[in-house]
């Protein structure tokens, strides 16, 4: 498997942190951290600083993100975002079925799948996160899980919008926790994720396709994650919010 075939992305994901004011200097601090990198580099923030990102990291790199859409472009839905507002203001990149939504707001596979469906019509980059609960990985049921999550939020995605799907393997137990995966665990699943795909799409699609790893990577196993052949980077959470423990993972993306 040639791994030179796929860049890897390293994707921070703010959650519900920093004010607009924050961003902007957050990002005037990693700018410069980052600039050059062999990645590709993305901060996906929150609704409200989505404007000041955007400003702050005109002319660099550094891409930027939401971290959710609605299915629908417009109408009655109190509080929500459509992919089209996102994509009008010049966002690219969208998380969607991250396991905080599906664990604390209700969101399901299939609203998953409409949410991803509705952000590649409006010409979005997914980022597809899929993981199981600690109950189902000590039940050994992680690729089944994985796999059902997949194969749902893809169906009906062409072979040509698979390219604009970065997917992102966040084991639930791993989250916010401080545990990790051990590289081993991330590349074994990342792995059968990647085999899913060739059964969907064909290998050679399969392998364009990044797969990140979504569970507590920081600046200390960066290195060892995305050294795996199946691991293309990461989704990166607290990390994220500190723009040298970021630039470190970046670079180790870099160089991995």
């Amino acid at each position: 498997m040639n791994k030179q075939l796929r860049g890897p992305v390293i994707a921070g994901n703010w959650k519900m942190n920093l004010s607009p004011a924050e961003t902007e200097a957050l990002i005037k601090e990693t700018k410069p951290l980052v600039a050059g990198a062999k990645c590709g580099v993305v901060f996906c923030v929150p609704f409200v600083d989505l404007q000041a990102a955007l400003e702050a990291a005109a002319g660099s790199n550094l891409k930027i993100g939401a971290q959710n859409c609605h299915w629908e472009a417009r109408g009655a839905f109190t509080g929500e975002v459509s992919a089209a507002m996102l994509k009008e203001i010049g966002v690219e990149y969208v998380i969607v079925g991250h396991s905080e939504r599906r664990t604390l707001f209700g969101d399901t596979n299939e609203t998953v799948a409409c949410r991803a469906r509705a952000a590649l019509d409006a010409g979005l980059t997914v980022i597809l996160c899929v993981g199981e609960s600690l109950e189902q990985r000590e039940r050994d049921i992680t690729m089944e899980v994985v796999r059902v999550q997949t194969k749902i939020a893809l169906a009906g995605v062409s072979k040509a919008e698979l390219a604009r799907v970065i997917i992102a393997y966040e084991p639930v137990w791993a989250i916010g926790t401080g545990l990790t995966a051990t590289a081993a665990q991330a590349n074994e699943v990342n792995r059968g994720i990647r085999g899913l795909l060739a059964e969907l799409y064909g290998q050679a699609a399969a392998d364009s396709v990044v797969i990140q790893y979504g569970g507590s990577m920081n600046a200390a196993n960066a290195a060892e994650l995305v050294a795996q052949p199946d691991v293309d980077g990461g989704l990166i959470g607290g990390a994220s919010l500190k723009a040298a423990d970021f630039a470190a993972i970046v670079k180790a993306a870099s160089e991995g």
